[in-house]
């Protein structure tokens, strides 16, 4: 049994002051939710049924999928509980599994990115390569690397959750767990919580983007020096989507970490937008930019509901 495991539960909010409306409130969450499942969902079952897509870039996007799954998932219920029916009670275990889950799948999904941009640098800058580089045995490993880099890196400071007094108000200030909720709530030496994650944000977040970045440089300086004209804008809208999630997802850790670290003077309901809008917006736009932007995606997602209506 964990020495903290039989203390008082912690107590989730909604926004302060509009509990009346709190049930019109999720009715915008519940869409969002559906659709996040709807989308991600079509894009996993269409990368399994489509031999085409069977390639280290879609089995890359399948990771993306099922994290930004996970984290919907993880976050998701406790939130409709508070909105849709005043359910505002989370034990400690339950808490501080889904403050594990949440940070995890963040670093996780942060992984993949940087997992795709690998993939298009070889694609790109080494194409005669590409297969013999990317084998289905390599792409394994590097998901793998992902998923041992997210789950493993964060047990840490959730672990320590468990040993630490509560003597605080056990009042959270979302409808869901985060480490840095509760750690504010713990009455003990907290100093290597607030240093261990922060490190884990520079070495993780800040490192996975600038390597992006850096790829991506080399990967505009070989398409500059491909003569044909068409061929260059190929090889780039090959990079478009992937572009476009890597902005999606780090402009919202971007934006939320500035709030949380510089916003103290920030009203606290833009505090709980942002935080809705980091674990919500790339699952939700992820899917919708992979089906607007790949052509592959686009012909399979025509061909599934279309074989659907004959079959109908």
């Amino acid at each position: 049994m964990w020495p903290n495991s039989s203390s008082s539960s912690f107590q989730l909010t909604g926004f302060p002051g509009l509990a009346a409306v709190h049930h019109w409130i999720s009715t915008p969450f519940i869409f969002v939710y559906i659709c996040v499942i709807f989308g991600n969902g079509t894009l996993l079952f269409l990368i399994k049924a489509d031999h085409s897509l069977h390639e280290p870039m879609y089995y890359f996007l399948a990771m993306l999928a099922a994290a930004d799954l996970g984290l919907t998932f993880t976050t998701m219920p406790t939130v409709l509980e508070v909105f849709w029916l005043d359910h505002r009670e989370i034990g400690n275990v339950a808490c501080f599994s889904q403050a594990y889950f949440v940070h995890s799948l963040s670093f996780v999904e942060s992984g993949v990115l940087l997992a795709m941009a690998y993939d298009r640098f070889i694609a790109i800058c080494n194409p005669l390569r590409y297969k013999s580089i990317l084998t289905n045995t390599q792409v394994v490993k590097v998901g793998l690397g992902v998923l041992m880099r997210g789950f493993v890196t964060v047990v840490p400071p959730i672990l320590l959750l468990y040993f630490f007094p509560y003597c605080h108000s056990h009042v959270l200030s979302h409808a869901f767990c985060l480490h840095q909720d509760v750690i504010k709530l713990a009455c003990a030496d907290t100093t290597f919580n607030r240093l261990y994650p922060l490190v884990l944000v520079v070495l993780i977040f800040v490192l996975d983007s600038l390597i992006i970045l850096i790829s991506y440089v080399w990967i505009l300086k070989n398409v500059l020096s491909i003569a044909s004209k068409e061929q260059r804008t190929k090889a780039l809208n090959t990079c478009v989507s992937h572009i476009c999630c890597v902005l999606v997802f780090y402009v919202t850790v971007i934006g939320l970490s500035l709030i949380h670290r510089f916003g103290k003077e920030v009203p606290h309901i833009v505090h709980l937008i942002m935080s809705y809008v980091y674990f919500l917006f790339p699952p939700l736009m992820n899917p919708i930019i992979y089906s607007i932007k790949t052509k592959q995606i686009q012909s399979g997602i025509l061909h599934l509901f279309i074989t659907h209506r004959v079959r109908a």
